[in-house]
């Protein structure tokens, strides 16, 4: 990203909340560098000004779910030298995954007056499962100063410094007693990566595993101490599956107790 010019970025959205990209606007005055720095291309969220591509760095929010979504991801893919999926939606299917665990048709039944008309695949899908992508940002949604640390990791060509350790990690770091241990809480802290601050267990509830699963989740260790606790095969399907549904690491656990 050397040159004249500055780098473009854009941001896409696919099915999602939008969580991410406001991520991105929360970050407020820090965005005023980043705007200094970058020529913001394409942000339909930020602004209607949309500058032709190709761009040096694609952000991408969101999972794949019809198959203009299939078709749209691999244009944007061709036009960026760049591509980081952004949060759960992006880099695990989201909780519209959920749907890859039951009959999507029925549910289009239900919901839709004339489900003839609606095109979706039969799976929610991360944005890595159909293209190449150089790196993978979790969270629901994104930690924003994780989000700044990735665009400044493109921008320098270096890579992100974003902690692969577990959510337990961040507990000992604020001084937050193990909610687990201490209370019998079940908690999905050890096999989480880290990025929210541990913010549940410091209010004493269990971590939710927003930001999906941490680079060596023994989770099925964890089961088993869940299951000490007293929780049931089904409550401990739906803990894992739901922010990240389409995690291979939370998916693969909570089919054991499908």
């Amino acid at each position: 990203m050397t040159g004249k010019h500055k780098p473009t970025l854009a941001v896409w959205k696919f099915a999602s909340c939008d969580g991410c990209q406001l991520s991105l606007l929360d970050c407020e005055d820090e965005l005023l560098a980043v705007a200094g720095a970058v020529t913001i291309a394409h942000f339909l969220e930020a602004s209607s000004a949309v500058l032709p591509g190709p761009y040096d760095l694609s952000l991408v929010e969101g999972s794949i779910t019809t198959p203009h979504d299939a078709e749209r991801i691999q244009a944007i893919r061709k036009n960026s030298r760049f591509l980081v999926a952004i949060g759960a939606c992006a880099t695990a299917g989201g909780i519209q995954a959920l749907r890859n665990f039951a009959d999507v048709e029925a549910f289009t039944r239900v919901v839709y007056a004339r489900p003839e008309y609606i095109q979706t695949l039969q799976h929610s899908s991360a944005i890595s499962e159909h293209v190449k992508v150089d790196f993978e940002l979790r969270g629901c949604p994104v930690n924003k100063a994780q989000l700044l640390e990735v665009i400044s990791a493109f921008l320098h060509k270096r890579k992100p410094n974003i902690p692969p350790h577990s959510v337990c990690l961040e507990c000992k770091a604020r001084g937050t007693v193990c909610v687990m241990v201490a209370q019998g809480i079940p908690c999905l802290g050890p096999v989480t990566q880290a990025g929210c601050g541990a913010i549940c267990p410091a209010y004493q509830r269990g971590c939710y595993g927003c930001f999906g699963p941490q680079e060596n989740p023994n989770t099925v260790a964890l089961s088993a101490w869940w299951t000490h606790l007293g929780v049931d095969e089904t409550a401990q399907q739906r803990a894992f599956r739901t922010y990240n549904a389409g995690a291979q690491a939370f998916s693969k656990e909570a089919a054991r107790h499908g």
